[in-house]
């Protein structure tokens, strides 16, 4: 897999992209993961990427053409099977939508800045728009960040163990049951007991009550989905 990420402010994403798992499975060339910085074709001397709003509006837009230039010359030499924009616009990020993505070849991510991108590189260009929650962040490289994360760390070979992301939240619109380990016991406070059981049906039993009571409680909405 090869993932694109544009933007304007390129040191916001050095450190969640080479630590941790995405670090490993970019040294274990399960993915490629490149951070291009749209100032390469910024307008003029002081390569300008933003301008005023149309229509009299506070805040600065992310112009056009120095977006429209970065995707061209991507897009020139490979396809993408997404062009995505990270946007509090777009449907709101779930463990469903990066199991999706998983399974592409290659993925471009646009993160806005200041007010936002142009609106015609949305209308013509993207083919996707992701949020991660309904609140305004001040760019989109904490987004996609946590979208790379999300996609990347299903990757066979990504995790040590590889069926830990099948326990994941999420995965069957469940929330994940309780976890433990050593020590048994502290402060008086211990790990149930059929957890030590050694016996996998009762685990497995106990765990499935527990997501759907973790659940309940919690997210009673993704029982919801489920029906």
């Amino acid at each position: 897999m090869r993932i694109d990420i544009l933007t304007v402010v390129p040191e916001l994403l050095e450190s969640p992209l080479n630590h941790s798992i995405v670090g490993r499975a970019i040294k274990k060339g399960l993915v490629e993961i490149f951070v291009h910085n749209i100032r390469k074709y910024g307008i003029g001397p002081r390569k300008t990427v933003d301008d005023y709003c149309y229509g009299g509006d506070a805040g600065m837009v992310m112009m056009v053409e120095p977006v429209y230039r970065m995707i061209e010359e991507l897009r020139s030499e490979r396809e993408y099977d997404e062009m995505i924009y990270m946007s509090p616009d777009g449907e709101t990020l779930n463990q469903g939508i990066a199991n999706e993505l998983s399974l592409k070849g290659n993925i471009m991510i646009l993160c806005g800045h200041y007010k936002g991108v142009d609106h015609r590189i949305r209308e013509h260009l993207v083919t996707r728009e992701i949020s991660v929650g309904d609140y305004v962040l001040s760019g989109g490289e904490i987004p996609a960040a946590v979208l790379a994360d999300a996609i990347v760390r299903l990757l066979p070979g990504a995790l040590t163990d590889e069926t830990s992301a099948l326990s994941d939240s999420f995965q069957d619109d469940l929330l994940s049951p309780p976890i433990y380990t050593r020590p048994v016991e502290f402060n008086g406070w211990k790990v149930p007991d059929v957890l030590l059981s050694g016996n996998p049906k009762l685990i497995r039993e106990w765990q499935d009550s527990q997501a759907i009571e973790r659940t309940k409680l919690l997210r009673p909405g993704l029982l919801l989905k489920k029906n």
